[in-house]
């Protein structure tokens, strides 16, 4: 129902030219299907057939199914003035002017109302007439292109590459070496400890997996850094299958920006999804851990631990954290920063509604590198924009970057497909698995499989099998790089992401060094057709 003081036009302006659709008109549409002069004007000018009509119908009453304060609070983040803003320059209010404010209160007043969240019910609640800007519309829609081209192109291209990395590679027959995607031999014991870091009074809790044997001459350790909403829980497949090898892992909270909370901002206890310190508290909580375990290696583990050469695993917010610790620096990229949160094209990178949110810290030089730390995964990791460049180079330890054709959250494009030409340690990998969306949907929804299933056609793969694809490659990379054994390299050759991937629909690929300078130009080249800074 709408309001007594409601808009009754929507105007579509394309320089001097105006024409106006009257929400009645649609309203009518909705009610019984009736297509009226002004509203026919606009399906005979578009060509529009009484199938897609019917489609359009099911649009405009679909209802979004998101609780109304959750959504209120959602708008009322850092991200959500973001993303008002964004859309208030397309959707303005008459005359020109951004059109957040009159977007955020249609929203909202939508939500609350019997009916719920639906396009047509956001049109009746919206205050005042608005016009839609054609010419920032299509500059919208050529953006969206790009991207999708753009994340074809790139996923076809490290396809070739490792391929013909592949091919390089002297012949091996993976069917006679150990499977790393099934469990090794160790049995180990699961804890939960309590950890207090009283110069930052701050508390959290780790989940520890110990080898119940330990091995020679000393224990690998590996530190898992959750992602933004997220908890130590969501990485006990992975944690246990590194213990089955013998590593000891441990996996901290990060209570600023974990999943507790994103609960408690839900329930109206905070303003935001994450507190913006936690570009700073994370890595200090991982380097708090390893003064943890450095302290308990002597007095319970009788000092068989290997704390000199330290590996870690993190996931998005994760991936920030572990390559700040292994030295990627956030501070002197500021200035990029500012101008990446700003530009046309990357606000359609979602990554960038956290990454933006550092500009709120204090601009002073932060360097987080702990040398204890040997080697990093980072997978779907939140640092293009935030590191750039200069900050990505100056890690020089081995790495490993993950990546996700069907990322929504860090885009393949605008996070992944850029960083990882920059680095410049000569042990580098991109693994890059088709279909991956970023989390298991299985395990962890935070609304997105709603995001997924709202996109139509999409076929995902199995949890299973993305999951196969992660073990062999996490397990092959620190027996390398934290144990020292080189007979564990063949399992990152790309031949053998080619043998996991055989008689599958959607294909793991990896990459190295070797393919460095081509990727360098294919993105060269791409930003150069499309006009991209």
């Amino acid at each position: 129902m709408p309001k007594a003081q409601a808009a009754e036009t929507i105007d579509f302006v394309y320089d001097s030219i105006q024409e106006s659709l009257k929400i009645t008109s649609l309203e009518k549409f909705v009610a019984d299907g009736t297509i009226d002069n002004n509203l026919g004007f606009y399906f005979g000018l578009l060509n529009i057939n009484e199938t897609e009509q019917q489609q359009f119908r099911e649009i405009l009453t679909k209802q979004i199914d998101i609780s109304p304060v959750l959504l209120s609070r959602l708008l009322k983040t850092d991200e959500g003035e973001r993303l008002l803003d964004f859309f208030g320059n397309i959707i303005e209010i008459q005359g020109g002017r951004n059109g957040a404010i009159a977007l955020r209160g249609a929203i909202i007043s939508a939500a609350f109302s019997p009916d719920g969240l639906t396009l047509i019910n956001f049109l009746e609640n919206l205050p005042v007439d608005v016009q839609i800007d054609i010419r920032q519309s299509l500059k919208f829609a050529q953006n969206i292109d790009i991207v999708v081209k753009g994340t074809e192109i790139f996923v076809d291209k490290v396809a070739e590459l490792s391929a013909k990395e592949a091919q390089q590679s002297p012949p091996i027959d993976y069917s006679q070496l150990p499977d790393l995607t099934t469990p090794g031999k160790f049995t180990f014991t699961e804890q939960k400890w309590m950890l207090e870091d009283k110069n930052r009074n701050r508390k959290f809790y780790a989940l520890v997996y110990q080898p119940n044997q330990w091995r020679q001459p000393k224990t690998p350790v590996v530190v898992i850094s959750h992602g933004l909403s997220s908890n130590p829980e969501y990485f006990q497949d992975k944690a246990r299958h590194l213990a089955s090898y013998g590593f000891f892992v441990i996996a901290p909270q990060h209570p600023g920006s974990d999943e507790t909370y994103k609960n408690e901002f839900e329930q109206g206890y905070y303003a935001d999804v994450s507190d913006v310190n936690e570009f700073i508290n994370r890595p200090l909580d991982i380097s708090f851990t390893l003064d943890e375990l450095e302290k308990r290696n002597q007095t319970e583990f009788d000092g068989k631990l290997d704390l000199e050469n330290v590996g870690l695993y993190g996931h998005s917010y994760g991936g920030y954290t572990v390559l700040a610790l292994a030295g990627a620096t956030p501070a002197p990229n500021f200035q990029q920063l500012e101008q990446d949160c700003n530009k046309d094209l990357s606000r359609l990178n979602t990554a960038l509604l956290l990454e933006c949110r550092a500009l709120n810290l204090e601009r002073q030089s932060q360097d987080f590198r702990d040398e204890r730390v040997k080697a990093v995964i980072a997978a779907n990791p939140v640092n293009a924009s935030i590191f750039g460049q200069e900050g990505m180079g100056k890690i020089q330890i081995p790495i490993a970057i993950g990546a996700g054709s069907y990322d929504p959250a860090t885009p393949f494009i605008f996070e992944q497909i850029r960083s990882f030409p920059w680095l410049t340690t000569p042990h580098r990998y991109l693994f890059l698995e088709e279909g991956q969306t970023h989390i298991d949907l299985s395990k962890l929804d935070g609304g997105m499989s709603k995001l997924m299933a709202m996109i139509p056609k999409v076929k995902l793969p199995s949890p299973q099998l993305i999951s196969r694809y992660g073990r062999a490659e996490i397990i092959a990379f620190f027996e390398v790089y934290l144990a020292q054994k080189p007979d564990f390299l063949p399992y990152l050759d790309p031949a053998h992401a080619a043998y996991l991937s055989e008689g599958e629909e959607f294909k793991a690929y990896l990459i190295t060094q070797k393919s460095a300078a081509e990727l360098i130009q294919a993105v060269s080249e791409f930003k150069r057709e499309h006009g991209i800074e």
